[in-house]
């Protein structure tokens, strides 16, 4: 019970022996319909972490194009309100109307946000290194361990199969991934599932240096790689539709995300869509990413989201971000076994096989020119990262085909 409620009952109790006014009484009622009346604890919580956030995203630049739309979307999730007067919340209905938010999170829950991101996702990226150095598509795959690793801890610690399977992609640093494969096993979840994708995401430049550093040796993180080969116009246009079949047949239940990933990609590389391959990564992305970073943000309203559930999520999410960080340097190092001479990799590239695009090649990048300015790894980490999407979304879609939902 809120402070302002039990104020009310009190007053209403004693009104009688106070003498009190209407007025007063209609005051006290007023408090008690109000955002001052109605707050509680857990919303002080919720409204701090969307300041965090904002924070975060402003001042030290991590995924400002997520974070923003996320932190403020927590804040007006948890402005405080009697949802029994006016329907404002994520899952409120009263009299048959649908609060607002509820209709922008059908995006989410529905699953229709995610493909429509992976779209434009699609459409901005250049497969070029990948198709220049094909063996770096196994880092890409190497680093998708963390998402098997959480799913086996999500069954440890108590959640069901589905519930697993979902936590588990957050594994592959994937945001739209994870939701589509949430809203599928487990929407209960997915607030939680979201928060804890992207706030990793953002997270990057902080969570994987000190990784990188501690399994690599200054020499390796020195190595140049050679230069990537100029890939033809045709290879460009070929990849999307012969990737698109034969992921689609290694994974069914990744169609979706695959479909949309390859077609925005083939628009952008055909040559003669260039207004449609615009559109994908300009203004409809934004659209879809502004809806859906404040729709994910306004589903965590505190009443729901502050539960263990959500603290295990979040463990878990951490550990599986620095699992499959650790997985594409080591697979990395395992490579050079079998590699000579310049042909051998820059363990630091394995980083980039998270799909957190393109944050995780940028910080390769970064972390390989404190040790050697002149050494540039940018392009050679973008071909395990994009490789990463393609993981990420196979994984989901094998998930997705096997576990009963």
């Amino acid at each position: 019970m809120t402070l302002a409620t039990r104020l009310l009952s009190a007053l209403t109790a004693s009104s009688g022996d106070l003498n009190l006014s209407l007025s007063e009484i209609s005051f006290a009622s007023y408090l008690g319909d109000s955002g001052f009346g109605q707050i509680e604890f857990g919303n002080v919580i919720m409204i701090i972490m969307g300041i965090v956030m904002i924070y975060l995203a402003i001042k030290k630049d991590y995924e400002p194009l997520l974070l923003v739309p996320i932190g403020f979307g927590i804040i007006a999730g948890n402005m405080p309100y009697n949802p029994d007067l006016i329907p404002i919340g994520y899952l409120d209905t009263l009299g048959g109307q649908q609060s607002v938010f509820k209709m922008f999170y059908f995006g989410v829950s529905s699953g229709l946000f995610p493909p429509l991101i992976f779209l434009g996702i699609g459409a901005m990226t250049d497969f070029s290194a990948l198709l220049s150095n094909p063996k770096l598509l196994l880092l890409g795959a190497a680093a998708q361990i963390g998402i098997f690793i959480t799913l086996l801890g999500s069954l440890f610690l108590g959640f069901n199969m589905q519930e697993a399977a979902a936590i588990g992609i957050i594994g592959g640093a994937d945001g739209p991934t994870a939701i589509f494969v949430a809203s599928q096993m487990a929407p209960h979840l997915l607030g939680a599932i979201a928060i804890a994708a992207y706030s990793y995401m953002g997270l990057v430049p902080v969570i994987q240096p000190p990784i990188m550093r501690l399994l690599t040796t200054d020499e390796e993180r020195k190595r140049k790689m050679k230069p990537t080969r100029h890939v033809s116009t045709t290879e460009k246009i070929l990849f999307p539709i012969i990737a698109f079949f034969i992921t689609a047949f290694i994974a069914p239940g990744a169609i979706t995300l695959l479909g949309m990933l390859f077609f925005g990609n083939l628009l952008k590389e055909c040559g003669v869509t260039k207004r449609l391959a615009d559109s994908a990564q300009g203004a409809l992305n934004n659209i879809v990413v502004i809806l859906l970073g404040f729709s994910v943000g306004t589903s965590t309203q505190a009443r729901y989201f502050l539960t263990t559930d959500s603290i295990k999520i979040f463990v878990l999410g951490a550990l599986s971000f620095a699992i499959a960080t650790a997985g594409g340097l080591l697979f990395a190092k395992f490579m050079n076994l079998f590699l000579k001479g310049d042909n051998k990799l820059n363990p630091l590239v394995g980083a980039a096989g998270v799909s957190a695009v393109p944050d995780s090649a940028r910080v390769v990048e970064v972390e390989g020119r404190k040790y050697d300015k002149s050494n540039h790894l940018l392009m050679h980490a973008m071909a395990p990262n994009v490789a990463g999407v393609i993981g990420s979304a196979i994984a989901a879609g094998v998930l997705l085909s096997m576990v009963p939902h």
